[in-house]
């Protein structure tokens, strides 16, 4: 393999989280009077960190979250992950195939420690991700797109940043990954090609993932 670490995205990318959280955040904006559809909350927030959604709402209504905003969603979240998480199709065999060529990975994401660590459970990912494997917005306190947290995922893992590729869903994420300087292959799922326009590669199933990394 012609990289020394695979970083992942995770919502979207390794548990497919993205239509579950989308759906419960635009009920939870509109309940709040600000009215949001799903098609919005993709748009708009789709892998960004939490502190965006308070960013964006103040600046369009001037108007802050309650308080308790985080902890509110992030309840009704996990409950669902619950219910409802499974791993993205074929992100396991990815995970199995890295392993078994002993190439390094890790997960890099917008959400909190405490949901990554929820869906892994959910979805039986845990037994991929160990501490020293998981990374998460909350390190570095500014989200993507800025580059700051594949930079410190690459720092903690010891591996130069244009060694790295990273595995996206979502333009913030792709946009973040090319500002740290490394490549970045996007994942065509949920978001169309053209929204991940600066991406070293684009993909749709992820069991074609392995081979576009070599």
């Amino acid at each position: 393999m012609r990289y020394d670490l695979v970083v992942f995205d995770n919502d979207g990318v390794l548990v497919d989280s993205e239509s579950i959280s989308n759906r419960l955040l635009a009920a939870y904006l509109t309940e709040l009077g600000h009215p949001t559809s799903y098609e919005d909350s993709i748009r708009d927030y789709m892998g960004s960190a939490m502190h965006r959604i308070h960013d964006l709402v103040l600046e369009r209504s001037g108007q802050r979250l309650p308080a308790d905003f985080d902890d509110v969603f992030h309840a009704r979240v996990f409950a669902a992950f619950e219910r409802e998480l499974r791993p993205v199709a074929g992100a396991t065999g990815v995970l199995e195939k890295l392993a078994a060529d002993g190439v390094p990975y890790c997960v890099a994401s917008s959400g909190s420690h405490e949901r990554i660590r929820v869906g892994h459970r959910a979805t039986g990912l845990d037994r991929w991700f160990d501490d020293a494997r998981i990374f998460s917005a909350q390190d570095v306190g500014k989200g993507k797109p800025a580059p700051d947290l594949f930079l410190y995922a690459a720092e903690r893992m010891g591996v130069a940043p244009e060694r790295c590729v990273v595995v996206e869903d979502s333009p913030l994420g792709v946009r973040a990954a090319v500002a740290a300087g490394m490549d970045v292959y996007g994942f065509t799922a949920m978001t169309s090609a053209a929204k991940l326009a600066g991406a070293t590669g684009l993909f749709a199933d992820m069991g074609e993932l392995a081979d576009l990394l070599r």
